[in-house]
């Protein structure tokens, strides 16, 4: 059985920024290397059955050019497609629009890195109240979402049962881990260490209530 603190601790998170044409962002990465090929991982995160077993319910065409919708968040364009090595999309939530790639890489037999990158345009609000946090937590919550779905992939997520599981210890110490691995991120890219601890605390506390 997969270990939430355990894994949640060797994640690898990196934070940059990229001049874009409509100004400054901010460069996310996330990655973890997971026990299965690199053809089942595409199929984990490009089939819509599997898909909602470990992120969320999907919709729409999940194909080069065309529109996904997942229930309840973002939604977007894939604008590039290269099975089985990753992909890119938009990423749009509400007036929002950032983007994503995904890339595999093997990494030995029966193992591959899933690593995420997640482009967005400086918020400097937001950042200033939650720094990296603000998303960087999510994002740890799909890639443990997706070790458990590896762990027993004929499992269907129930959201009360997720609910139920965040507000949990080991739930708690998960979202704990994932807020303090990204304060250290952000000291590692020349963040203030108190300021990164401020934002790691208060994007816990907007994630648990409290």
């Amino acid at each position: 059985m997969t270990d939430a603190r355990q894994h949640i601790t060797s994640v690898r998170r990196t934070l940059g920024t990229r001049t874009l044409e409509g100004g400054e962002a901010r460069v996310q990465t996330i990655s973890q290397v997971y026990d299965t090929d690199q053809d089942d991982l595409w199929d984990v995160v490009t089939n819509p059955s599997r898909i909602a077993r470990w992120f969320l319910p999907v919709e729409g065409e999940l194909k080069l050019g065309g529109h996904y919708q997942l229930t309840g968040n973002a939604g977007g364009t894939v604008t590039a497609c290269d099975r089985p090595h990753g992909y890119a999309a938009t990423w749009e939530f509400g007036d929002m629009v950032s983007w994503i790639e995904v890339r595999l890489t093997p990494e030995g037999p029966g193992r591959t890195r899933f690593e995420l990158e997640h482009v967005a345009h400086v918020d400097d609000e937001m950042w200033q109240q939650f720094g990296p946090g603000a998303t960087g937590l999510g994002w740890d919550s799909g890639f443990w979402g997706l070790a458990k779905h590896l762990g027993d992939p004929s499992a269907v997520p129930d959201n009360a049962d997720v609910a139920s599981w965040l507000a949990s210890d080991e739930g708690r110490a998960m979202l704990r881990g994932s807020a303090d691995g990204w304060a250290g991120a952000e000291i590692a890219a020349g963040g203030d260490p108190a300021e990164a601890k401020r934002h790691a605390d208060t994007s816990y506390a907007a994630y648990t209530g409290g």
